[in-house]
């Protein structure tokens, strides 16, 4: 991805009682974004460290489109299973200089709005992955409170 990436927004839930492997449940991730047909989208799956650079590594499910990067995770906790996400945004180098990037890629209403839209139907098709491996688990599905993200300045760039 070139430089660090800006975190955009996150959430995360750990649901006791559901005991789903991580690749089912990517699997039923990928099948709900396959549905919504979000244009442009690429899925892939990457590894992220634990800890630093000599510990195991932990595999997300990475949705791309354009400068932004939706890594979800899946994964046993205990008697339970614990699901994240995070969307960031990954500017191009030429977009970090100063003055000249913001000319180059400025931050526009339909920028940020695309920018939205791919974070609703991502976060949704996690849900509704979610939400199938629950039901069939007879585990509670989550409530509306603990399905809000955690939001950054996303205006602020």
């Amino acid at each position: 991805m070139g430089a660090e990436p800006e975190i955009i927004g996150h959430w995360n839930h750990l649901i006791d009682g559901l005991q789903v492997a991580p690749q089912v449940f990517y699997t039923g991730v990928e099948m709900a974004i396959g549905e919504r047909k979000i244009p442009d989208a690429k899925i892939s799956r990457v590894s992220h460290k634990e800890a630093g650079p000599f510990s195991a590594s932990r595999e997300y499910l990475r949705v791309v489109r354009y400068e932004h990067y939706f890594d979800v995770c899946g994964a046993p906790f205990g008697r339970g299973f614990f699901v994240s996400w995070w969307l960031t945004a990954q500017k191009g180098c030429l977009a970090q200089i100063p003055i000249i990037g913001p000319m180059l890629k400025p931050d526009t209403y339909y920028a940020i709005d695309t920018g939205l839209m791919f974070q609703a139907a991502v976060s949704d098709a996690v849900h509704e992955a979610l939400d199938a491996v629950t039901k069939a688990q007879g585990v509670r599905a989550l409530s509306a409170d603990e399905r809000k993200p955690i939001m950054k300045d996303f205006f602020r760039r």
